[in-house]
């Protein structure tokens, strides 16, 4: 039903195309003011100009970075819905959920679970070795932090939800006329997207399984339950709870967060322990609240079309 929202004569798969490099272009346009910005400080001499990721990172207190960058997000998402309107001529709805509105309920459920789930993991991992982690709360940063990221956190979130399961999911239907392409696909986009954040180069490509798995499961839960409110919920719990509790020198934001892990970065099992463990069992307990059935058809099967086209 999700899929086929999108399958329509007109949507041809150039169309994806031009949709996405508008898409990318939008971002490009937002992240004008941070890019003025690194400019201006290194025009004032006061800080030299960034030549890795790392150094334009730390051009600005934390908070004014995060403010920043999300910028890009914004314009982002902007293109999305002038894309998704004009060039498609669906709605944004369309692109969404099967359902005849967003389930609200649906978002908050995965984005409570999955709060719960990070919260509980990083304290426990917390007292067991305190003596890796730096408790660096500070009442004003951290309140800062918590409104900036709780407004724009989502909506990057969301951009790029929209982007990998809902655009280009119903894009490369469009293509293949099945539903194990599209999911392959995207899982992949999505995974390869990450492969310049800071964590590739510390912990090597190993990493590339959580992050390929997370799109895999973030477009499962898409594809099972015909609408991506769960993968929105979880998207957003994901990346605010992390900024909000923990941060380090090496990850790809640095925020005023509750703890600052201290240690240094491995590759080992906890890499694939959510692609291997912690999924399913989320698989488990989202199927059974929303009595998922028919997985094989809803993840592999074909797609139908009854109009031709030209």
């Amino acid at each position: 039903m999700f899929l086929e929202q999108g399958i329509k004569p007109e949507n041809q798969f150039w169309k994806y195309l031009l949709g996405s490099v508008f898409i990318i272009t939008a971002s490009f346009v937002g992240q004008i003011p941070f890019t003025l910005a690194v400019l201006y400080k290194s025009l004032q001499g006061k800080q030299a100009f960034p030549t890795n990721n790392t150094a334009l990172m730390k051009m600005y207190e934390p908070n004014i970075t995060l403010l920043l960058v999300m910028i890009s997000f914004i314009f982002a998402f902007a293109g999305i819905y002038f894309v998704i309107k004009y060039i498609h001529k669906q709605t944004l709805l369309s692109i969404t959920t099967s359902r005849r509105k967003v389930d609200w309920n649906r978002i908050l459920f995965s984005f409570v679970l999955w709060s719960l789930f990070s919260i509980i993991s990083v304290l426990v991992i917390y007292f067991q070795s305190p003596d890796t982690f730096l408790y660096n709360f500070k009442p004003i940063p951290f309140l800062l932090l918590f409104l900036i990221g709780t407004v724009l956190i989502p909506i990057q979130t969301s951009t790029e939800e929209y982007v990998f399961r809902g655009y280009l999911m119903q894009g490369f239907a469009n293509l293949a006329r099945n539903k194990w392409f599209p999911l392959i696909m995207t899982s992949m986009i999505f995974g390869l997207m990450h492969i310049l954040n800071p964590e590739v180069e510390k912990m090597g490509y190993i990493i590339m399984v959580y992050y390929i798995g997370t799109g895999l499961f973030l477009g499962i839960i898409t594809l099972m339950d015909d609408g991506m409110e769960l993968a929105l919920g979880f998207h957003a719990a994901n990346n605010l709870i992390g900024a909000l509790l923990i941060t380090s020198d090496w990850s790809a934001f640095q925020t005023h967060s509750v703890f600052k892990d201290l240690s240094e970065p491995s590759a080992s099992f906890d890499i694939i322990l959510p692609v291997v463990i912690i999924y399913p069992v989320l698989l488990f307990i989202f199927s059974k609240k929303y009595n998922w059935k028919n997985w094989k058809e809803k993840l592999t099967g074909d797609i139908t079309v009854t109009e031709k086209i030209n």
